[in-house]
């Protein structure tokens, strides 16, 4: 089986999957972070959280598949960006 992935896709999911995988990482990412985003950046996060967490999973060799395996990752990574991001910020 040929797996096959586009720019704008996930392995294992489609473009719609993506955005529900990507809401769905942001939300998830918001909660334990104890942050209040809106929608659309829980997506932008929880997408880009899964390039940072497939970054990490390559780097770390873990083998992921489908939807629940690109939400696990993606979660992850927006937990580590929302972490990083949390850091960065200067206190006032």
């Amino acid at each position: 089986m040929e797996n096959t992935s586009g720019i704008m896709t996930m392995p294992g999911v489609g473009f719609f999957g993506m955005l529900i995988i990507g809401f769905l990482a942001g939300w998830i990412a918001e909660r334990s972070m104890n942050r209040d985003h809106g929608l659309l950046t829980n997506i932008l996060v929880g997408i880009a959280g899964s390039f940072v967490g497939g970054t990490l999973a390559g780097m770390l060799n873990v083998v992921y598949h489908g939807f629940v395996g690109n939400l696990i990752v993606a979660t992850v990574g927006a937990i580590v960006i929302l972490f990083l991001f949390g850091r960065s910020k200067s206190p006032r």
